[in-house]
């Protein structure tokens, strides 16, 4: 039984290094205060429903970890319940090694990031494959995305921690960009215009 909810990562091990390396007195001040979220908040949820892509790391019975990118429509990590998540878990390349490691360990971790704001959230819980129930894999599908459904990934959230934006290269989608750059196309067009009329 875990004390803090942040024990999932900071294991005895973990609070030995800190100790040494001068930063436990911080977190365990953190601790102390609560520590981190273990339900879904609506502002975690706002956060997710805004991403288009997130890395789902597991790991082998013993200890091989393995981390895979997943992507779909904006929002395709869908919340179920304040303590679960889910999505649609497209056809891909077959190798299923994400599929065999929760099969014989069910720990796992999303690491969730927004390069446009600098911001990133960890999410630690347990996860599984659904291939039979179809109305909850249906629930998960997003109509408007191309992309041929085999199953749906639930995952169970314990913990969850917001990073701090460090080291954080921003980065923009197309669709972000054409956003930006569109009105100022418009700007210099009617510029242009303005300055061909006065042509003599």
């Amino acid at each position: 039984m875990r004390t803090y909810s942040s024990d999932i990562a900071f294991t005895d091990a973990v609070k030995a290094v800190q100790e040494r390396l001068g930063s436990r007195k911080n977190y365990h001040r953190m601790e102390l205060g609560g520590g981190w979220q273990s339900t879904i908040t609506p502002d975690l949820a706002a956060y997710l429903g805004d991403r288009d892509s997130i890395y789902l790391a597991t790991a082998s019975a013993d200890g091989q970890p393995y981390i895979q990118h997943r992507g779909g429509a904006k929002g395709f990590l869908k919340v179920i319940d304040n303590q679960t998540l889910g999505f649609a878990d497209f056809a891909g390349n077959r190798q299923y090694v994400s599929m065999g490691n929760l099969s014989e360990n069910n720990k796992a971790t999303l690491f969730v990031i927004d390069y446009v704001s600098r911001s990133r959230i960890k999410i630690w819980g347990t996860a599984r494959f659904e291939e039979h129930d179809t109305d909850l894999i249906n629930s998960l599908r997003d109509e408007g995305y191309k992309g041929r459904v085999e199953r749906a990934l639930i995952f169970k959230v314990e913990a969850w921690d917001a990073n701090c934006p460090q080291h954080i290269m921003p980065r923009f989608t197309e669709e972000q960009v054409v956003e930006i750059v569109n009105p100022l196309l418009e700007k210099v067009e009617k510029l242009e215009a303005q300055l061909a009329s006065k042509k003599i």
